[in-house]
């Protein structure tokens, strides 16, 4: 059936307009969003399989590449689920602005909606002033996270740039597990020693997981 064929007062543009979008089930609501189906599939019916397959939770961790693997989904339509996906992240950070660090659970709260559901490791620098306000952030690498491939000029080189006192060094356990393996503990060290040659503190490294963090400092 396509939608032209469901009665008008169904469709679920109709009902968001008549009964606003609380009234709209999950897959009305993924029919708003990504607006026509496939030459096979109406829309509402696509929505109806991509929760029943991959939850909605389990949808919004997916690469852009792994959406379009999906049938139905393309480009177009891939990029406007992960667009949902990011702007929700940025809502709940909106919603717990986090000005100055005092401690490493600050850095958990600011990262964790953005990091938890990430399938490659992202090591950020976090800069901040002798007040520890925040300042600015970098993204040194994305990937694989090994010491052989971090060069402190790469992780330094924002901080100069923004005349940071401090920074913390941050990144995510896709594997959900926040423990720092042993390479994890030499860049932290490698990266607090090049920091004292620049006149930089390294005040933490905070290991992000799905549930919990790790802190050189400690919790």
């Amino acid at each position: 059936m396509k939608i032209k064929d469901i009665p008008k007062d169904n469709r679920p543009r109709e009902r968001f307009l008549r009964h606003g979008p609380e009234a709209l089930s999950d897959a009305e609501l993924f029919a708003i969003i990504l607006r026509t189906g496939s030459k096979n599939e109406n829309v509402i019916d696509m929505s109806n399989r991509l929760i029943a397959e991959y939850s909605l939770s389990n949808l919004f961790q997916c690469s852009l590449a792994e959406l379009q693997k999906i049938r139905g989904i393309g480009p177009s339509k891939a990029m406007q689920l992960l667009a949902i996906s990011e702007l929700n992240k940025r809502i709940s950070l909106a919603k717990n602005p986090i000005k100055k660090i005092t401690c490493a659970k600050d850095v958990f709260d600011i990262y964790h909606a953005r990091l938890r559901d990430e399938k490659q490791e992202h090591f950020i620098v976090l800069m901040l002033n002798t007040k520890n306000h925040i300042i600015g952030e970098s993204t040194a690498t994305k990937g694989l996270l090994d010491s052989s491939i971090i060069d402190p000029r790469e992780v330094f080189k924002m901080p100069l740039k923004n005349s940071s006192s401090k920074i913390i060094l941050i990144h995510n356990h896709p594997s959900g597990d926040p423990e720092p393996s042993q390479e994890d503990l030499e860049i932290t060290q490698k990266l607090i020693d090049s920091g004292k040659l620049l006149s930089i503190q390294v005040l933490d490294h905070v290991i992000i997981a799905k549930d919990d963090y790790w802190a050189w400092k400690g919790k």
